[in-house]
């Protein structure tokens, strides 16, 4: 595809989300992101539709049209075609040029998945601080006593917490050992046994800078997996040591899923007000201002982990986004905190 046919990166950094991604997601987005030229009249989507993409206007006028015949005008450059067209699905609305104008249609799973990716950075760096204090000299089995007492295990069925003991492995390591590389795919959730390890990002001028420390019982790696993203860090042993490591099928199968419960837009409005639980919205305040759920709060997921103390304690939470790919990563967050989390099934999208 010739560069003449992708959108000005320049017109592509306005739009709503794809303006929030970090440079290398947006250069990703910005590779895939062609123009398409629409002659006046001819319609964009259907009231209707399911195609799994967010339209945007960047040059000319389009008429949204609602089931009762009324039009809705959106022009380009405006703060209305900042955001997706009529971002639903399926469709609520049919879009017709009202002038010849230029769109771009982004796939949505792409970009929620770029936008998870962006969000979940740092998740390595975050969770998985261990103190000294819980190091040490301890027992053969002080690992599995630490995390069975974590917020996170107490939520897990004991069937799951057995099987998991089952098909976790043992896997020695020496110092200087790389782990985790930054950019690779998640493959494993990790939990140090014994040993030491150190994580580090490349900085801008190409030297490492050591994030943190690790020590024993401290686990890592499940922002891989439960976002679907690449390893956003590098971790390295700076000791010998032991780690138990549990497949991606595992995890998923054994730790997220139990952790996980969805809920559909029916069941989540009368939890609302038989149960007083409340709508959390993950999304980028952007967006929150845009569509969000009347009513809802608004903590994007990458907000999610430093306010989640904060959040009251006792009450039960809606989290929501487009899809459920950013609540689904977002609860698993709050409920290793203990907090009662539900998510939307298939996000506003499902309609």
């Amino acid at each position: 595809m010739a560069d003449s046919n992708l959108v000005d990166r320049g017109l592509l950094k306005t739009l709503v989300p794809p303006s929030a991604l970090n440079t290398e997601n947006f250069n990703e987005l910005a590779r895939k992101a062609v123009v398409e030229e629409v002659p006046q009249g001819r319609t964009i989507f259907k009231a209707g539709d399911t195609d799994r993409k967010s339209v945007y206007l960047l040059q000319g006028e389009v008429d949204l049209v609602m089931a009762t015949g009324q039009k809705l005008p959106i022009k380009s450059g405006t703060e209305a075609a900042r955001h997706a067209l009529g971002n639903q699905q399926p469709r609520k609305h049919t879009a017709v040029a009202k002038t010849a104008c230029k769109i771009t249609r982004i796939d949505s799973d792409l970009l929620d998945i770029l936008l998870t990716w962006d969000q979940m950075s740092g998740i390595e760096v975050g969770e998985i601080s261990v103190s000294e204090e819980q190091g040490g000299e301890g027992g053969e089995d002080d690992w599995m006593t630490r995390i069975l007492q974590s917020k996170a295990f107490m939520q897990v069925p004991a069937a799951n917490i057995q099987a998991m003991f089952m098909r976790i492995q043992e896997h020695p390591v020496k110092a200087g050992d790389v782990i985790i590389k930054q950019g690779d795919d998640g493959d494993y959730y990790y939990i140090i046994k014994h040993g030491k390890c150190k994580v580090t990002r490349p900085s801008k001028t190409g030297q490492e800078l050591i994030l943190a420390s690790l020590g024993d019982g401290a686990a890592f790696g499940e922002e891989a997996l439960l976002s679907e993203a690449k390893r956003n860090a590098n971790i390295v042993m700076t000791t010998d040591g032991v780690l138990m490591r549990l497949a991606k099928a595992d995890f998923n199968q054994l730790l997220k899923e139990p952790m996980l419960n969805w809920v559909t837009r029916k069941q989540a409005e009368e939890m609302v007000q038989k149960e007083g639980a409340v709508w959390v919205d993950v999304r980028l305040d952007s967006e929150h201002a845009a569509n969000g759920i009347p009513g809802s709060m608004n903590v994007p997921l990458f907000m999610l982990r430093m306010k989640a103390d904060s959040l009251p304690a006792g009450k039960k939470y809606i989290l929501y986004c487009d899809t459920g790919r950013r609540s689904s990563a977002g609860a698993f967050l709050l409920s290793e905190r203990g907090h009662q989390v539900v998510c939307l099934k298939g996000g506003l999208n499902a309609g």
